[in-house]
């Protein structure tokens, strides 16, 4: 886990949110916590719940029971005050909208308090300061994006919520907008909640994750334990490729893992430690070969940088664990 100084300081407290529609929960008895500075994923599959749980984090939703304080004072829902959010909270979603008969210049200068100064290095951490005499209808969606996140740092938010920011980027784009938002957090130290369904834009990027199923919270942990120790097949399934070894595998690997990643089955030579296995499947994918290969009437993924053949009898040992 990434550490920031400002990580003692608590910011937002989550108690208890649960929310139904007719007799289906939404959300059931959701808690958490987040510190000043911290970055929060939260991952699920598709109507877990994970938007209805940020929009009320963001003071746009309304839940049906628990609270949630933002630095000690309660964030309201849409039922409980005339406009709904929050003064400390932004809420960036994967449908916005700018609107298309207006420069940029404008769209960033309605209803921004901030001073030339501060709105100037704004823009440029954003990188839209060169977009300013732009019309929105001519910019890319990586370009309306990062002038919708400028428009909402002219709050001064101290938390943004991102719900699938980068869902609908190419990887061009998508790598520009994860490079503004780690200079933003640096710049204005804000702190995140992300929403996504994509483990490689939370694995490396998340203090800590929280995983939904059925409106439920099954799991919070830091990136490296929720990879590693996913406390079911759900959650080891959300972070990547793993399999459940037969009987025959568990007794040649004794000691391994409930779910066993790619990673941590490596080529090797015959001996006592490894077994016979025969490649079924290779797919390339630039630094590594990912290999399908068959062993005790079980198909394994493993990942190599040797040239394989489908057809070649290989040998597969388990990673040993570094001591220390």
């Amino acid at each position: 886990m990434r550490c920031i100084s400002y990580f003692s300081t608590s910011m937002l407290s989550v108690k208890n949110i649960s929310k139904k529609q007719g007799e289906h929960y939404l959300l059931q008895d959701i808690s958490f916590e987040q510190n000043a500075g911290e970055k929060i994923a939260i991952a699920g599959e598709t109507g877990s719940g994970k938007t209805t749980l940020a929009k009320i984090v963001a003071g746009l939703g309304q839940a049906g029971g628990g609270e949630v304080l933002f630095e000690g004072k309660p964030v309201k829902g849409i039922h409980d005050k005339l406009m709904p959010g929050h003064k400390g909270i932004a809420y960036l979603s994967q449908y916005f909208e700018l609107s298309n008969n207006y420069g940029v210049s404008e769209l960033l200068a309605y209803a921004n308090d901030l001073t030339e100064e501060f709105s100037k290095e704004l823009y440029q951490v954003c990188r839209v300061d060169h977009l300013l005499d732009r019309w929105a209808q001519t910019l890319s969606g990586g370009e309306k994006q990062r002038v919708a996140l400028a428009k909402l740092l002219t709050t001064k938010p101290r938390l943004l919520v991102l719900d699938e920011p980068f869902s609908n980027l190419d990887l061009i784009h998508k790598n520009q907008l994860k490079s503004v938002l780690e200079n933003v957090q640096d710049h204005f130290k804000v702190s995140y909640i992300l929403v996504s369904h994509d483990a490689g834009d939370i694995l490396p990027w998340a203090d800590k994750i929280l995983v939904m199923r059925q409106g439920k919270l099954v799991q919070q942990d830091d990136a490296v334990s929720m990879y590693k120790h996913p406390n079911d097949e759900y959650v080891a399934g959300l972070f990547g490729k793993y399999t459940v070894l037969n009987e025959a595998l568990r007794a040649k690997f004794t000691g391994a893992p409930p779910f066993i990643r790619p990673e941590e089955l490596v080529l090797s030579n015959a001996d006592s430690n490894s077994i016979s296995a025969t490649v079924t499947k290779v797919s390339f994918y630039g630094s590594y070969h990912e290999l399908e290969v068959l062993a005790e009437g079980q198909t394994l993924t493993i990942r190599s940088n040797k040239s394989i053949v489908v057809g070649q009898q290989v040998y597969l040992s388990l990673l040993q664990k570094e001591v220390g």
